[in-house]
């Protein structure tokens, strides 16, 4: 039902369509279908859609008349989006489009999650970026040595999972990583340290973190509001991307950011996991990993703030990448898909299980 949906929704450059040249807009309308919010045609939210569509027609194997078409619209998906367009006549990809206003002033360049959307461009049997796309992105690179770690850096967590989410960078390298002597799997296995690191050192002085208590990333907050606790001026955000060590950092931790490192670095994830399913009472789900809480704000009574969402964006990371520590699966299914393999190697990648 999904795939028939995203197949026929309307794709057209009308205000209240469902997509644009194969993309999709940020937020659909849960019962129209239909773009709302005001929301941006997402060149970023459609590549992690198309990674999902992929993996189903990965999944869905049998010459079953249901999987067969499961397939058949899984492909077409992916073929219908046209990343060229997407590159508005540059070298990079637009963030986004909007009907009446076109493309949005921000391009892909530097180290994030686009690594998945600039693999699936490159990949693309109909309307394949090229390789100078890929090194546009790259020249964008900062590295840093944090925490006695050097890696490429990222200050967000999710930025070095999302990509991870789906495809298996373990012993693969493109130029940059065979120049450093790394992979990206690596690279986000350190980052991951350094986000523990930080929690444990707290610079700023933020109840609560410690070993077991880190996680920082895109997430909501407590709201904007500069405020006086513990004799210590605080300003605290809503929704940011939160990054260590060199913020934004507010206090606000999100379990599951610390949860979706589990294939990177179980040693130090799997404690954590731990720690909080100890502290979350089986009637009480609003404090679940998926939950994001701040210690150190003080609400009307005194207490802490804990969100009170439960953000698919947020969840799905932490099945994903636990079912990827425990079986591999969805690894070993889209290391057999050939978009993938030939975005892969668009991008110069080599080695492994390449």
């Amino acid at each position: 039902m999904t795939l028939r949906f995203l197949w026929s929704s309307h794709q057209g450059p009308e205000r209240f369509a469902s997509g644009y040249k194969g993309f999709f807009y940020h937020f659909l309308d849960m019962k129209t279908g239909q773009r709302t919010w005001n929301s941006e045609l997402s060149t970023i939210d459609t590549a992690l859609l198309m990674a999902g569509v992929l993996l189903s027609a990965r999944y869905f194997h049998l010459d079953f008349e249901g999987e067969l078409e499961i397939r058949g619209l899984a492909d077409n998906l992916y073929r219908r989006v046209d990343w060229r367009w997407a590159l508005n006549g540059g070298p990079l990809i637009c963030h986004g489009w909007k009907p009446g206003r076109g493309f949005l002033p921000y391009h892909w360049v530097g180290y994030d999650e686009a690594l998945l959307l600039y693999v699936l461009a490159l990949g693309s049997p109909t309307h394949r970026v090229g390789p100078e796309s890929y090194a546009g992105w790259l020249s964008g690179y900062r590295w840093k040595r944090l925490y006695g770690q050097e890696f490429l850096y990222a200050g967000p967590l999710f930025i070095h999972q999302f990509s991870h989410l789906w495809i298996d960078f373990r012993g693969i390298r493109d130029v940059v990583m065979r120049e450093r002597g790394i992979d990206y799997f690596e690279n986000s296995r350190r980052a991951t340290l350094v986000q523990r690191e930080y929690a444990i050192r707290n610079p700023r002085g933020f109840k609560g973190y410690d070993h077991n208590n880190w996680g920082l990333t895109a997430s909501d907050g407590p709201g904007r509001r500069l405020d006086t606790v513990d004799s210590a001026g605080r300003r605290f955000f809503a929704y940011r991307a939160r990054g260590v060590p060199f913020g934004p950092d507010d206090g606000t931790v999100s379990p599951w950011a610390a949860f979706a490192s589990l294939p990177f670095a179980p040693e130090i994830v799997l404690p954590t996991v731990r720690h909080f399913h100890a502290l979350e009472p089986a009637h009480d789900r609003s404090c679940s990993a998926g939950a994001t809480f701040n210690a150190t704000f003080r609400n009307s009574d005194g207490g802490g703030w804990r969100s009170t969402d439960h953000v698919g964006i947020n969840q799905g990371p932490i099945v994903i990448m636990f079912e990827n520590y425990r079986s591999e699966l969805i690894w070993r299914l889209l290391r057999t898909c050939p978009y993938i393999i030939d975005g892969l190697r668009s991008a110069c990648f080599t080695g492994g299980w390449l």
